[in-house]
C-alpha cells in the first residue's frame, strides 16, 4: 500500500491547508500534506443533491395532478423505498470491495436521472413503479460511495469534520436545486425540473472525476485498522448484527423514519389539496426552508462531534419530530411551512452528520464501514418506505391532521430506545 502522504507536498503549510480545506492539523501532519481533491469532493456533494432528487420531492403533487389518490401515491413511493432498502447493504459491501468508487457514483447518478425522466413519458402505474425502483436502486450506492471516498481521503481522524463539511455542501445543493426547481416548475412545468437535474448531474460527474484516484486509500475507505498488514483484517458479516451500539442506532432510526418519511410529501399534498398556491412552488418552499436550516444544523453537529456530543445531537433530532407533527397538524396554511420545515431541517441536519460518524466510529477497524453504512441506510429505508403507505392510508381515512399527529408520535419510541441504550452509544461515539 502506498501512503497517501507520498502524493502530497512535504512543504505544505498545515495551518493554511487546515483553514482552506477544514482538515484537522493532526490529519495534515500524519499525511505530510493533505489529500488533493477535497474541493472537488465538496463540489460533488453540492451538485449530487439535485441529481439524486430529480423530480422525487415533487412526485406527490405531480401524481396528484394526474388524478392519483393519496393511498396510491403512498404505495408507489413505498415500492421505491423497499427496492432501495434491499440494495443498500449489497451496495455498501460493493463500495468496501471496489476501487472504482468514482465511477460507481457517476453511473448511479446517471441512472437516477434516467429513472426520474421516465415519469415524463407516462404516468401509468407500471412506468411510475419502474421509475421509482430504478431511482432507488441506483441511489442506494451513492451515499456509501461518497462516505467511503471521504474516509479514504481523510481517514478516521479527519472523517467527522470532513463529513460535516460534505453535508453542509450537500444541503446547500439541495437548497439551490429546490429553489431553482420551484421557479422552473412554476414557469415551465415539471419537464424543466428534469433538465435542471440533468445539468446538476453533469456537474456531479465532472466533480467526482476531478478527485484524483490516488487520493483515495481504499483500505482506509473501508475502515481497516491502521497499521494492519497487507492482507488486512476484515471482520465477518455477523459484526453488523452482533454490534449492540449499531443495533441501538439502527432501531432508533427505524422508528424515526417511519414517522418522518411521509411528513414532507403529505404536507405538500395537504397544501396542494387546500389550494394554498402553486404546487411546485409550495413543495420547493418546503425543501428550501428545511435545507437552509440543515446547513446551519450540520455545522452545529460538526461542532458537537468535535466536543464528543454526538449522542445529544441524535437525541435532539428525535425530539424535533413529535413537535413537528403537532405543528403540521394545526398549520396547514401558507405560512405554516416555515415552522414545520424548520424542525425538519433541525432533525435531518443533525442526523446527516451524526449517523455516518457513529457508524464510522463503531465499525472502525472491522473493514466493514461502508457495509455498515448500507445496513443503517437499509433500516432507515425500511422505516421511510413504510411511512408513505402508513401516512397515506391514515390521511385517506382520518384526514391530514391526524396523520401528522400519528406520524410524529413514532419518534417517542426512538427517544425511549436511544435513552435506554445511552451508555453503549456514548461509549461508541468517543471511540
Amino acid at each position: 500500500m502506498i501512503p497517501i502522504g507520498s502524493f502530497c507536498s512535504a512543504q505544505a503549510d498545515p495551518i493554511s491547508l487546515k483553514a482552506f480545506f477544514g482538515v484537522p492539523r493532526r490529519v495534515v501532519k500524519s499525511y505530510g500534506g493533505t489529500a488533493p481533491g477535497l474541493g472537488a469532493l465538496m463540489a460533488l456533494n453540492f451538485f449530487m443533491a439535485d441529481m439524486q432528487a430529480g423530480i422525487g420531492p415533487f412526485l406527490g403533487v405531480f401524481l396528484l395532478a394526474h388524478h392519483w389518490s393519496n393511498a396510491a401515491i403512498g404505495s408507489i413511493m413505498t415500492l421505491g423505498g423497499l427496492a432501495g432498502m434491499v440494495m443498500t447493504v449489497p451496495a455498501g459491501a460493493f463500495v468496501d470491495h471496489t476501487k472504482r468508487k468514482r465511477l460507481l457514483v457517476a453511473v448511479s447518478g446517471v441512472c437516477t436521472i434516467c429513472g426520474s425522466a421516465l415519469l415524463l413519458t407516462s404516468q401509468s402505474i407500471w412506468v411510475v413503479g419502474s421509475s421509482q425502483i430504478l431511482t432507488a436502486v441506483a441511489g442506494a450506492a451513492i451515499g456509501p460511495a461518497v462516505a467511503g471516498i471521504t474516509l479514504g481521503m481523510v481517514r478516521q481522524a479527519g472523517f467527522d469534520r470532513q463529513n460535516g463539511r460534505n453535508q453542509a455542501f450537500n444541503h446547500a445543493g439541495n437548497l439551490a436545486g429546490a429553489g431553482l426547481s420551484g421557479l422552473l416548475g412554476w414557469q415551465f412545468g415539471f419537464g424543466a425540473i428534469m433538465v435542471l437535474a440533468g445539468l446538476f448531474g453533469l456537474a456531479s460527474i465532472i466533480s467526482v472525476f476531478s478527485i484524483p484516484a490516488r487520493s483515495i486509500d481504499h483500505r482506509a475507505a473501508r475502515g481497516e485498522r491502521e497499521g494492519a498488514d497487507e492482507a488486512g483484517t476484515i471482520s465477518g458479516w455477523t459484526v453488523l448484527v452482533e454490534c449492540k451500539p449499531l443495533l441501538v442506532l439502527a432501531t432508533s432510526l427505524l422508528f424515526f423514519h417511519l414517522g418522518n418519511g411521509a411528513m414532507l410529501p403529505l404536507f405538500g399534498m395537504a397544501m396542494a389539496s387546500g389550494h394554498q398556491g402553486n404546487p411546485a412552488a409550495l413543495v420547493a418552499t418546503t425543501i428550501v426552508v428545511a435545507q437552509a436550516v440543515m446547513i446551519v444544523m450540520s455545522l452545529i453537529a460538526l461542532r458537537m462531534a468535535q466536543r464528543r456530543a454526538l449522542w445529544l445531537a441524535m437525541l435532539i433530532s428525535f425530539l424535533a419530530l413529535p413537535i413537528r407533527g403537532m405543528l403540521a397538524a394545526h398549520l396547514i396554511v401558507g405560512w405554516g411551512v416555515f415552522p414545520v420545515q424548520i424542525l425538519d431541517g433541525a432533525g435531518a441536519g443533525l442526523q446527516s452528520v451524526a449517523v455516518p460518524a457513529f457508524v464510522a466510529h463503531i465499525l472502525n477497524g472491522t473493514g466493514r464501514v461502508n457495509a455498515g453504512q448500507g445496513a443503517v441506510m437499509t433500516v432507515q429505508g425500511l422505516g421511510a418506505s413504510l411511512s408513505p403507505a402508513l401516512g397515506g392510508a391514515i390521511a385517506e381515512r382520518f384526514g391530514y391532521s391526524n396523520a401528522f399527529m400519528m406520524l410524529g408520535s413514532m419518534a417517542l419510541i426512538s427517544i425511549t430506545i436511544w435513552i435506554a441504550g445511552g451508555r453503549l452509544v456514548r461509549r461508541a461515539s468517543t471511540a
